[in-house]
Parts: C-alpha cells; structure tokens; sequence
C-alpha cells in the first residue's frame, strides 16, 4: 500500500508536523509514505508544469492520500492553499477523484476545528473518500497515551483503505451565485476624518466585486482609498520559522515591501474592508498570504478598536466555516465587525443596500468608539493563547508574553482570592441538609440581586 503524503509545512521536513507522520511510517513498515513538500516547494511548483505533473502522476498512483499541515492562522498555510488551488486551476482533480484521504494537523488546538472544516471541504469538492480527521496538540507525540491514539488513528485509516469503505460527503458542491450586480449612487457618506482604507487582493479578477468595491469606495467622503494586494511587493508567505516570537521583527523585514505596507496603511485606518472573491471555499491564497504574513505581530491584538468589514464575490452565504475564520479573526483583534456583503446577497438593490448600510454605520460606530462585547470566538481563543504563552511557548513569544503581562492577559481564576474565599465557605455551608435546602429556594432571587440595585440606582 503506497499512501501520498501531502505535506503542508513550509518548512518541509523540519517540521512538527512530519513527526507525527514519522511515527505512523514507523509503526507500519508495510506501507509506504511517499512525502511530497508541495507547501515548502509551491514557487518551483507554480513555474515548472512539469514539476507538478510529476507531482499529480505520483499522487494518482497511490492508494490513499494523506494531508498533513500545521495550522496557520486558523487554517492551513498560504503556500498550502495555493498548492489546492493549483490542482483546480490546472484541472487535476481527476488523480484524488475515488481516492481515500486522511487529515492530519498540529497546532496548539487554536481553531483547528476550522482548518479540519476547510480541508473536509476540500476533499469532497475533489471527489474524494475522506475518511478521517486527526488534530494533534504540538506535544502530544511525547506522551504514551496519546502514541496509542495516533497509532489506533493510523490503523483505522490503512483497514478502512484496505477494505475499502465508503465515507460520509460532509460538503456538498457549491451553488454559483447568477447575480451581476448592477450599482447605483448611494447616499454620500461624511468620513469627520477617519481614514478609511479598503484592501482587495485583485478586483480586476471579478466583475461583481469590483463593481461593489467601486460603488462602497466613492460613497465616502472624501472618497476611501483603495489598495490592492497585487501591488505589493510580496516576495513569499510566512516561513514559520517564529523569528518574530521575541521582539516582532519578521525575516523578511527589509526583504520586501509587506511590514512597511502593513504598519503604514493596516495599522494606521480607522475604518478597514477587506474585499475579496471565494476561492475554494476559502478566500485567495494571495489573501491567505496577507494573514499570515501578519503574523510578525504574533498573538497581539494590534487592530484593537478598528471597525471592520467584509466584501465578497462568490458563495459566501453557504460558508459558515469561512465566516467563522472571518468573525473570529476580528475579535481576537479586538476590533469590531461592521458586517458583511457578498455578491449572493440578493438582488442588486438588496446589496446597495446593504453597502449603504455598512457604509453608514463604519463612521457612526467609529466615531462613537463601539466595539461590540466578544463571544466565545474571542474569549475561548484568548484563554487557550494566555495559557499557552505563559507555558512552554513564552521563551519562543516574548513579545507577546510582555503585551499579556501589561494589559491583564494573565487573569487566571486561582488569582480571584476574593472569591476562591467566598465559593469554599458557600460549598462548605451547603453541605448541611436546612442550609442547602435555603441556598437553592433562593439562589434566583440571588443572581438578580446585584444588577437589581445597579437598575434602581438609574431610577
């Protein structure tokens, strides 16, 4: 049995994520893993035709397909993702059609269920048999229990290619949206100085979003300006290499033009759109590229108080998972969500309106400074990155470790004396029968009692 191993990792073998395959490779020596760096050798693999051909003829040969990556930044790395775009540009499918395939991650747990969600996606649009996920925490190979777990996913997956069992279609194809998008002059919009700044990746890939993009940009006044990703020197996507962790100087400052772009026109708006169209279920891998390279700034929040939207062309409404990543994204920026408009909206004087809409309240909320309270997007990511940075990953993310200790990262519940207090005393009277009886007849009227005296002090 011959198993394809697709690997994600910029840093190709160097990598986390290989070891965990390496274990597989070794607990069953019967099988051959073929490993393919398509992540770490995407540039040779956009120019050289050939080269990915090879790559396509090996992976048609095999008998299962394994896609194993470390996630970045809620999903796979941009190098990744163009590499899935290129088996779609370039009209591959036909070697993964039938095929059974495998994910396999690691990561630190932090929106992985997202990345699994985009790769399951993937497979279905590729016609594939996919049979199983696994997301590893980084270190789980160290531990005993979690070397059964890997093993008994590998020997799961290898019978179920064996005996060839069916799989589950999770995704079904997505339905192209028929709207051409006819814009009309909406009602102006006074900016009172904000900066307003709507990024694209190319809008002259897209007739809808362009037209959207124009139609939003001149509603402002004076009018938002407009930059396109394509235009920025850019030389690759995020390496991986976490030099940034200490003090968020990437490698490849001074290299291009990317930190210069991000710092002087990202950081410096008041109001950010971001436009772009569905490429497999995901936006571009050029747009990918801009999050990920973003990364230099590590785990801080550094687009805290923005208010920000989204313009997008394609199948939006029927890709919960990218408007997850997207919602996400947002709030642990700690930044406000404006809303978002895609070309499947509606009518085109549904998506007028809805750009008129987002247009008003980009300058109301501005200027009124409101950032809407976080969900557990938010807050569930921020605990998992607090515990996490003051554990074992604080050597490698300095930077991000002096930011947690000055804004109050660091609010672990063993610190809340006071009430560690009150909870042991409370636990304590309710294990006598006439006292419990009492806690539980009035703990009601006891939960509304505080915000009852903050509601009198209004009247």
């Amino acid at each position: 049995m011959k198993i394809a191993v697709l690997n994600g990792s910029p840093k190709g073998q160097t990598s986390v994520t290989m070891q965990y395959v390496n274990f597989l490779q070794l607990k069953f020596p019967e099988v051959t893993f073929q490993f393919f760096d398509v992540a770490q050798k995407i540039k040779k693999l956009e120019v050289n035709e050939d080269e990915f051909e090879l790559v396509i003829g090996e992976i048609s040969a095999a008998d299962a397909v394994l896609w194993a990556f470390p996630l970045y930044f809620f999903l796979v790395s941009s190098q990744y993702k163009r590499f899935i775009e290129l088996i779609f540009e370039r009209n591959s499918s036909w070697a993964f059609r039938g095929k059974p395939a495998a994910v396999l991650s690691t990561s630190i747990n932090f929106f992985d269920h997202t990345a699994h969600n985009y790769m399951n996606s993937v497979c279905d649009d590729l016609e594939m048999k996919f049979i199983a996920s696994y997301s590893a925490e980084m270190n789980d190979l160290l531990k005993s229990k979690e070397r059964r777990r890997l093993q008994l996913f590998g020997e799961l997956f290898l019978r179920a290619v064996k005996e060839g069992s069916p799989a589950i279609r999770n995704n079904r194809p997505l339905i192209p949206s028929s709207t051409v998008y006819m814009p009309e002059d909406l009602k102006p919009v006074e900016t009172y100085g904000k900066k307003i700044l709507i990024v694209a990746d190319d809008i002259s890939q897209d007739n809808n979003l362009r037209s959207m993009v124009r139609n939003l940009q001149n509603t402002f006044f004076p009018q938002a300006q407009l930059l396109q990703l394509k235009d920025i020197d850019i030389k690759g996507g995020c390496l991986g290499c976490i030099q940034c962790g200490m003090d968020n100087h990437c490698i490849y400052e001074g290299e291009d033009g990317f930190i210069d772009f991000f710092n002087g026109q990202i950081k410096t708006a008041d109001v950010l759109f971001f436009a772009g169209c569905v490429s497999d279920r995901f936006l571009s891998a050029c747009w990918k590229c801009f999050f990920d390279r973003s990364f230099f700034n590590g785990h801080i929040p550094v687009l805290k108080d923005r208010q920000i939207g989204f313009i997008i062309g394609g199948p939006f409404r029927q890709l919960y998972n990218l408007r997850e990543i997207l919602e996400a994204y947002v709030e642990m920026q700690h930044a406000n969500l404006i809303g978002f408009v895609s070309d499947d909206a509606g009518s085109s004087a549904e998506i007028n309106e809805s750009l008129q809409s987002m247009a008003d309240h980009a300058v109301s909320y501005s200027r009124a400074g409101y950032l809407r309270p976080p969900t557990f997007l938010c807050i569930g990511g921020k605990k998992l990155l607090r515990d996490a940075v003051w554990g074992r990953m604080r050597p490698a993310f300095q930077a991000d470790h002096r930011y947690f200790r000055k804004h109050d990262y660091y609010d672990f519940p063993q610190k809340r004396y006071k009430w560690r207090l009150i909870n042991d005393i409370l636990i304590t009277l309710t294990k006598i029968p006439p006292l419990r009886r009492e806690f539980t007849k009035r703990i009601k009227e006891e939960m509304v009692r505080p915000f009852s005296k903050v509601l009198a002090r209004l009247k």
